[in-house]
């Protein structure tokens, strides 16, 4: 679900250089679309319905870029990418961003030439396991046999884990989330490991989901966020603030309920008419229209809403928001100001 090695790094960054020389705001409004890479398919946070219309946590992202850009937050060609091709999509221009469950780490950000816009979910490395093979711990996986995505460091953490535990396991590779499903399902791992928010996600979109545990260890921290490429500024910067918009405005109580009603004329709050775009020049800082923001979270609601009606505790996924709840509420999520 996230982290894909140094595999191909210099190539990857080559394609990077090549790539960010061109102006993505040119190309996505010249084009009439926002190209966004996705997961291949992940219940909660991005998977075509029944209509095939892809929906989810960071489906919305997407969306909201759009309709920041261009108005429409239904201009989206969404491109499915695995672990092991997300980076090379994104290098080579295939792609104007990635919201695809992806971990910010160093090497991504300076090796691999990859801007992280910010984060959208704070997760952690998990153990999903049969209820019925009766364990509570993942310390208590010695000789498991392990379905993992390749491409991904999640590879490394595992190795990491059971070697201080000093515990033996025999790697399943997988390539894909679907994959993953099938092969464990059918037995043929015993344990599937990737972000606890991944595992939630698999784990409810199973017949009987009651009948496999997430073990409470959390091995590692991953930090999933939206990213775009080196070397073109005014578009990280647009991507930036737009994920920020969504942040901000759960903070300061602009909701798809309200927005309408609180843009109509100046507030009394001068950071909710920043955003808004009814006071300040703040769109024209970044080339786009005053309401830029006010588009964005029209799309689908504030952060809040998004993640309460993607993956939030009243959805089959069931995720608490921990970490994930404004730093008013004790969480971690925090906008820088709109000034």
């Amino acid at each position: 679900m996230k982290n894909t090695v140094i595999l191909g790094a210099l190539t990857v960054a080559g394609l990077a250089a090549g790539a960010a020389s061109a102006a993505t705001l040119d190309d996505v409004k010249a084009r009439g679309n926002l190209n966004c890479g996705v997961s291949t398919g992940l219940t909660g946070f991005s998977a075509p319905d029944a209509n095939g219309v892809w929906q989810g946590f960071d489906v919305a992202v997407c969306r909201a870029v759009a309709a920041a850009v261009l108005g429409d937050p239904m201009a989206v060609e969404f491109v499915s990418t695995t672990g092991q091709t997300r980076f090379t999509a994104l290098a080579s221009g295939e792609i104007d961003m990635l919201a695809r469950n992806t971990t910010w780490t160093f090497s991504r950000d300076n090796d691999l030439k990859f801007e992280f816009v910010g984060v959208n979910y704070y997760d952690g490395q998990g153990f999903m396991i049969p209820k019925e093979l009766g364990v509570s711990s993942a310390k208590e996986l010695d000789g498991a046999t392990v379905c993992i995505q390749t491409g991904t460091t999640t590879e490394l953490n595992l190795a990491d884990f059971f070697r201080v535990n000093n515990i033996n396991y025999e790697p399943v590779p997988i390539e894909t989330n679907a994959e993953a499903q099938q092969q464990y399902l059918a037995g043929a791992c015993d344990v599937y490991t990737t972000d606890a928010s991944g595992l939630a996600a698999t784990r409810a979109s199973f017949e009987t989901p009651g009948d496999h545990v997430i073990l409470p260890e959390i091995i590692s921290k991953e930090p999933l966020g939206p990213l775009v490429r080196h070397g073109d500024n005014e578009w990280g910067d647009i991507a930036r603030w737009t994920l920020n918009a969504l942040i901000a405005a759960e903070e300061y109580g602009v909701t798809s309920a309200n927005i309408e009603e609180l843009s109509s004329a100046p507030t009394d709050n001068p950071e909710i008419n920043r955003l808004l775009g009814t006071e300040g020049e703040l769109g024209a800082m970044i080339g786009l229209a005053a309401d830029w923001a006010k588009k964005a979270i029209m799309a689908n609601g504030n952060y809040g809403e998004i993640f309460e009606k993607t993956i939030g505790e009243n959805t089959p996924i069931g995720l608490s928001r921990g970490l994930n709840a404004q730093w008013t509420e004790g969480g971690l999520m925090y906008s820088p100001p709109f000034r």
